[in-house]
């Protein structure tokens, strides 16, 4: 009992001081929150589009960029500046720095994202399902962001190689995965590679809890999602500790 106190309160502290420290970083607000916006303007502007439709996919691009937009950048930027050596040398795991970068993620697209849905529901006339939109939200910036923590995981000081890293990964997932295009009129060929997406299970939640519609089982969408959470944060651990042993 005491250790998983000590481990929780390690947890905390970690997530803390990331959150004190990065938020306000240029590749994090640059990435996390002026990217999809302009995106979210470049789609919309000049076109006849029905914003009730697509909001949900606008909705998950967001909650994508902003969850995974501090992971990428943590661990670079602590190797860069010798911090992450002294983190090491403190009573904490790595598995205790992994869990609280990716809750640092997690809160960050969290803020953002409820506001949002509460924007999109005071102007757009939805009747949300709360509780499988929250439930979605919740779990969905978690997944994101042990994603970009994940990415961080290659051994490098350099955090603009890791940024361009993610970059490179992220922004086809964002049209695979049913944002811009339902799932159900892609080809077949991308229908099957959006599968391989968390995001895709994030739009089908979100049309699911704004409009009433979705093409995946809710079931399946929850699942899925808890289990790209789970292959994240092993991966990240396997690879972050691969990293150590040939040293920081």
């Amino acid at each position: 009992m005491i250790k998983i106190k000590q481990t929780i309160r390690s947890t905390l502290v970690v997530t803390e001081k990331n959150i004190r420290i990065y938020y306000s970083k240029p590749p994090v607000i640059i990435f996390g929150l002026l990217f999809p916006f302009f995106m979210f303007l470049a789609f919309l502007l000049g076109r006849e589009v029905n914003l009730y439709e697509f909001f949900p996919g606008f909705l998950a691009m967001s909650l994508f960029f902003t969850s995974s937009s501090v992971g990428p950048l943590i661990t670079p930027w602590e190797k860069t500046s010798g911090t992450y050596e002294r983190l090491l040398s403190f009573p904490v795991t790595t598995n205790t720095l992994i869990f609280g970068d990716a809750i640092a993620g997690m809160v960050f697209g969290l803020g953002l994202n409820f506001i949002l849905v509460i924007v999109g529901a005071l102007t757009l006339n939805y009747s949300i399902n709360i509780i499988t939109i929250v439930f979605g939200i919740l779990i969905a910036s978690f997944v994101f962001s042990a994603m970009g923590v994940f990415l961080a995981s290659p051994s490098s000081r350099n955090p603009s190689n890791i940024m361009m890293l993610s970059s490179i990964v992220r922004f086809p997932l964002i049209f695979i995965s049913g944002i811009f295009v339902p799932i159900s009129q892609l080809p077949l060929g991308a229908r099957i590679l959006s599968y391989f997406s968390p995001i895709t299970y994030i739009v089908d939640i979100f049309n699911y809890s704004l409009k009433g519609k979705h093409d995946i089982s809710l079931a399946i969408d929850f699942l899925a999602l808890i289990a790209f959470a789970v292959i994240f944060i092993i991966l990240s651990n396997f690879f972050h500790k691969r990293n150590l042993l040939k040293g920081l």
